[in-house]
């Protein structure tokens, strides 16, 4: 199987075993963003990280030579769905119409204590 993989200083690395992006068949799979920022700061509070969250998702489009009109779908991830309303105003400002789909789910806990993930995956063509 033939992959590409993503390493970009245009976002945070990977604090795990994985890579920041994966490309197969045209299609790049990036692993989930939480608010970290380039130095592996986590930053304070649900409207923080979710800022950084989708800075870190411009850098990794930007790090593969794709852009926010390229994105397909987004998983979120939350420790509190009663703070939903914030992702949808984000999303007006972060995406412009057709929005890509969505799934969001509520869990228990994120790593580094993140408040909220999304990963997304994008295609060009």
């Amino acid at each position: 199987m033939k992959r590409e993989i993503l390493a970009t200083k245009l976002a945070p690395a990977a604090v795990g075993t994985y890579s920041q992006g994966v490309k197969h068949n045209g299609v790049w799979y990036f692993s989930g963003q939480i608010g970290l920022d380039l130095n592996g700061n986590m930053r304070e509070g649900f409207d923080a990280q979710l800022e950084q969250v989708l800075k870190n998702i411009d850098g990794l489009l930007e790090g593969a030579g794709l852009t926010r009109d390229h994105i397909l779908k987004t998983t979120i991830f939350m420790t509190d769905l009663a703070l939903f309303g914030k992702v949808n105003e984000a999303y007006v400002k972060f995406f412009k119409e057709p929005f890509p789909s969505r799934s969001t789910v509520q869990v228990p806990a994120l790593p580094k204590g993140a408040l909220v993930e999304i990963e997304v995956i994008a295609a060009q063509g």
